[in-house]
């Protein structure tokens, strides 16, 4: 894999990754940009000890613009778009409209007492999976994504050596039902300057299974599913794919190494290969419940950057909110308000459906 860095017209990053060694990436951004805007807002709110973010200028990011207009595709003499060049294999750049950022403006104050101000240091960044516009991830084949795996590692470590930097998040959006404003196939990589809400109850969980036995939580959780085997949906050498048997979502999928690890960078080559063929089986098994694209988020669960990295395990935690070929799942009252989960179908079920697809 080749790997190019470069700059946008506004001075953000561009990074391409190549699937060809010999590939040039010379095209500059030809576009007059606006200085990208400062970072974002963080306030703290004492009622649950966590962080909001309050990003004003997302509130003009492009929202589903026509296929001819797609920002993610590659750039043509008569239209420019965020990729320079005229065609490429995996692009990464820092987000036009981030939630988080390393442009400071200014330090701002408490607004009361008890909440806390101060800036949204961080990164967003986007990731292109292909500049295919009709494709999914799901039609990529293997080593397309053995490349989008090499290139999210390479953004976790490069995103993790940032100051302020705590953890670091890749996932991906699909659906307009989940809330996507880009048709184009795309992941997101978040580098927050705090450990997120998830992330901290699992660690606590984690901890305390750990002082009590001696063991990694999740990888005991693992090795439990594994030798119970009703869940599981696919499995090969190095992963296994299975419905958690305290599912939140109706159809959702853990997809785990079986050796621990940290985080996308410390996966070995075989385990980078090892995933795809896995990955795509699962998708495609998602979109064959209801003989329908099926809306998902696909979220890399990694280790904080400096604390408790021994208690994570890597994982993807794959879900969807479709429950039925015309019915979603919404966060109503007891979801939102409460955060408590009530699941429609039983994860035994959804294992079948999906084992079955």
């Amino acid at each position: 894999m080749k790997r190019t860095v470069t700059k946008l017209a506004d001075g953000r990053e561009l990074i391409y990754f190549d699937e060809q060694d010999d590939a040039v990436r010379d095209a500059p951004d030809r576009r007059e940009l606006p200085p990208p805007p400062p970072a974002s807002q963080l306030r703290y709110d004492p009622l649950l000890d966590e962080w909001v973010a309050v990003a004003v200028h997302r509130q003009t990011r492009t929202f589903l613009p026509p296929a001819d207009q797609c920002p993610l595709c590659p750039s043509t003499a008569d239209r420019l778009s965020e990729i320079p060049a005229a065609s490429y294999d995996v692009a990464v750049f820092e987000n036009r409209f981030p939630a988080l950022s390393q442009r400071i403006a200014d330090e701002p104050a408490a607004v009361t007492p008890f909440t806390e101000i101060r800036p949204g240091l961080g990164r967003c960044e986007v990731v292109c999976f292909t500049d295919d516009h009709h494709a999914a991830f799901a039609s990529l084949p293997p080593g397309r994504v053995r490349t989008v795996v090499d290139a999210l590692a390479d953004r976790t470590a490069a995103l993790s050596a940032l100051p302020g930097v705590e953890q670091v998040f890749c996932f991906e959006n699909r659906g307009v039902e989940i809330g996507v404003t880009l048709h184009h196939p795309h992941g997101q990589v978040y580098a927050y300057p705090f450990v997120t809400p998830r992330t901290r109850k699992m660690l606590a969980a984690a901890r305390r299974h750990h002082d009590r036995t001696g063991g990694n939580l999740y990888a005991d959780v693992l090795a439990a599913e594994r030798a119970a085997g009703d869940r599981v949906v696919a499995a090969n050498e190095h992963w296994t794919a299975y419905v958690p048997a305290a599912a939140r979502w109706p159809f959702e999928v853990h997809v785990a190494p079986h050796r621990p690890a940290p985080d996308l960078p410390a996966l070995g080559d075989a385990e980078r290969d090892a995933f795809g063929p896995l990955y795509l089986d699962l998708l495609r098994r998602f979109d064959a419940l209801f003989d329908l694209p099926m809306p998902y988020i696909a979220a890399w669960h990694q280790a904080p950057v400096r604390i408790d990295r021994e208690l994570g395990h890597l994982h993807l935690q794959l879900f969807s909110i479709r429950r039925a070929a015309d019915k979603l799942k919404y966060l109503a009252g007891s979801e939102s308000g409460m955060d408590v989960f009530i699941n429609d179908i039983a994860p035994e079920r959804a294992a079948d459906l999906l084992r079955a697809g």
